[in-house]
């Protein structure tokens, strides 16, 4: 029997093209930037500053990285952003999961009053003087804990990783494993924890991308440039257009101090942002797992 394809409409045809168009268009301008900055990073300073460059890279040069690994602050100042994003993270998560897990029961009788606590130091704040002394009082000024101890839970992140704990751990199997003589805490290392990657995997990446890009507190909390995280460096060299004389030592004959600059605008974007980028695809399916079980349900 000869089987008959179901013809589409045209109607629907249409609409399917304009979603496809759309999409495309959303992705080019989404991708265009990223290839743009790559491309510029790569090429001579005269090439970009007179706009030779639009999408590929024009007269293939690493002068721009060359340099930028020559400031005196970038090797220790992206250490320091790897220390700080590392044990940071793993502080964030540490905290965020003893709070979320013991609000998402329903036998913890004072969940209520403490969310709700939660909620208000969200929406409420002392403000940035009284935060400062604070800090100075519990004598973390100029200390490596002062960028790690101040913001190490998140609310909105206890809400989304209490919601995915209540919405995918039933009352049933918690009373199982009771009656099996599992006690609370080995219910959370056996049971919760090992079936919790996908919101593990959001919190850390939420954590981990708000420590790699933060550099206000390190500007408050922070004297001594040893202990500098990336951010703040490249904000001293770009906002403020702070460029050590060490950096145009084998390039000041071909390039002036205003071609490489916008030279290092370029480099500098990429490399702060290569490790990010490097991360995310191994962890983006969880990551919209529990995004949609963390934020939708519950």
């Amino acid at each position: 029997m000869k089987s008959t394809a179901i013809k589409e409409p045209s109607g629907d045809r249409l609409f399917n093209a304009l979603i496809n168009v759309t999409l495309f268009l959303f992705t080019l301008s989404v991708l265009y930037p990223l290839i743009f900055i790559l491309s510029a990073s790569i090429s001579t300073p005269e090439s970009v500053m007179s706009g030779k460059v639009w999408l590929w890279p024009v007269d293939f040069s690493l002068e721009g990285y060359r340099a930028v690994f020559k400031h005196r602050l970038i090797g220790i100042s992206f250490l320091n952003s790897l220390f700080y994003t590392g044990v940071g993270t793993i502080i964030n998560v540490v905290f965020t999961l003893m709070a979320a897990y013991p609000l998402s029961r329903k036998d913890f009788y004072i969940r209520n009053w403490i969310m709700a606590t939660f909620v208000f130091t969200m929406l409420f704040s002392g403000g940035l003087i009284p935060s400062y002394l604070l800090v100075k009082d519990l004598g973390l000024l100029n200390t490596r804990w002062a960028l790690l101890l101040p913001g190490a839970i998140g609310v909105w992140n206890v809400i989304i990783a209490r919601t995915y704990f209540r919405t995918t751990f039933p009352d049933e199997l918690l009373e199982a494993a009771q009656m099996d003589g599992c006690s609370d805490f080995k219910f959370l290392w056996k049971v919760v924890l090992p079936l919790s990657g996908p919101i593990i995997a959001v919190i850390t990446l939420f954590y981990a991308v708000g420590h790699w890009n933060s550099f206000f507190n390190a500007m408050l909390y922070l004297k001594d440039q040893s202990m500098y995280p990336l951010q703040l460096v490249l904000r001293e060299i770009l906002v403020q257009n702070q460029v050590d004389s060490s950096m145009i030592v084998d390039v000041e004959e071909a390039m002036a101090r205003e071609g490489l600059k916008e030279l290092l605008k370029y480099s500098l974007i990429v490399v702060s942002t290569f490790p990010v980028l490097i991360i995310y695809p191994f962890i983006q399916k969880h990551f919209v797992k529990g995004m949609m079980i963390g934020s939708l349900k519950g």
